[in-house]
């Protein structure tokens, strides 16, 4: 089944990266009206009911028993102002998200379209279509609607049914967490560089190097790998012990998963962008477009609360993006610490060589 919101989020980001509407005279030459005028609108008439009410309270020709209905609904015109600022500021803090750099467009899209109209992108505006208000509700909350040509049903959010979600640490447009940012400290904390391979913020040296403990070794020598680089020459490479590696390293990225997963929707955000294709960010950026799930995504609305199978791939396939991505570079390739073990040299001859040391060292004479 086709994902509108993959499909439809990837539409949108290409058509605001565009520059297209730049060179679109008709475009240039129409008077677009991208006020939406929330503030005129909502308020309009809150200034002769605040009279009206005040008027009641003062004559005592209120409609309740002791004008109760009539102060609620004062307090409500008193306090409105500052339920829609803060109403505003937490909706824009929430559709900020789409233009997150790794947004995750498994998300709803109605989401993106209003993150447009709100900050009057162009193809968005009330001259295209679009509409968007606010309305004070009786109950004393308040209600934002949106609509225009993108939307298939009209996108309604209510200020107490966000703020609430907010207080409970759930939003409405899921983040995606800075994988990249996480598994660079993720390889300062397993403890498998040396102190001095750390730099003053923290985080690895250029040129880092795995701890010598980590190295295989015989007779307390490094037992080198030799490696073919073509016209009958070799090289020496260190060869690492990765069982002991894993097994250094996987406490921590068991932490970091159980960290993530503390957020159920980021840790969705993070399969659907980074862990279910495998992609490095250095892939990535070798793309026209960024991997992503596509086919294998996880459903904000049908996958949460996410099922321990789920919980049990995403820890899986976690681990093997952290091997790949991030310590692979580490372990491959690597040349001697010892600058007379590291030269280039005649193939065959070193192989023989290094047959007669295996020999001499085992007393096979």
């Amino acid at each position: 089944m086709e994902n509108k919101n993959l499909v439809n989020n990837l539409v949108l980001q290409q058509m605001n990266d565009s520059d297209a509407m730049g060179y679109n005279k008709s475009y240039i030459a129409t008077p677009i009206d991208a006020d939406f005028r929330l503030l005129d609108n909502a308020y309009k008439d809150t200034g002769r009911a605040y009279a009206k009410l005040k008027t009641a309270i003062s004559n005592n020709k209120c409609s309740s028993e002791g004008c109760e209905y009539e102060n609620r609904m004062l307090k409500q015109l008193e306090e409105a102002p500052s339920v829609t600022t803060d109403f505003l500021e937490n909706l824009l803090a929430e559709l900020s998200v789409t233009e997150e750099p790794n947004f995750d467009p498994n998300n709803d899209y109605a989401y993106t379209l209003a993150s447009y109209m709100m900050n009057g992108r162009p193809g968005f505006s009330k001259s295209d279509g679009y509409v968007a208000s606010l309305t004070l509700l009786n109950d004393g909350s308040q209600e934002l609607f949106f609509n225009g040509p993108g939307f298939v049903t009209p996108l309604i959010i209510n200020s107490i049914a966000l703020a609430t979600l907010l207080e409970s640490g759930t939003s409405i447009v899921a983040s995606t967490p800075d994988i990249n940012k996480s598994m660079d400290e993720l390889l300062v904390e397993t403890g498998i560089f040396p102190p001095d391979a750390v730099d003053e913020k923290g985080m690895l040296s250029a040129g880092a190097k795995i701890s010598e403990e980590f190295v295989i070794k015989f007779n307390g020598e490094p037992d080198y790998e030799i490696i073919d680089i073509g016209n009958g020459k070799g090289r020496n490479i260190l060869r690492f012990d990765l069982d002991k590696i894993e097994k250094k390293v996987t406490p921590f990225i068991n932490a970091e998963i159980s960290g993530l997963m503390s957020s159920e929707q980021e840790t969705i955000a993070a399969w659907n962008v980074y862990i279910s294709k495998g992609t490095s960010q250095e892939e990535d950026d070798q793309m026209v477009q960024d991997a992503n799930a596509a086919s294998s995504s996880w459903s904000y609305t049908e996958d949460l609360p996410l099922m321990q199978d789920k919980k049990v791939l995403f820890a899986k396939k976690y681990k093997e993006y952290f091997m790949k991505n991030y310590l692979k570079q580490f372990t491959t390739n690597k040349l001697p610490n010892v600058e007379q073990d590291a030269v280039v040299f005649d193939l065959e001859e070193a192989k023989k060589a290094k047959a007669q040391k295996f020999i001499e060292d085992n007393n096979l004479n």
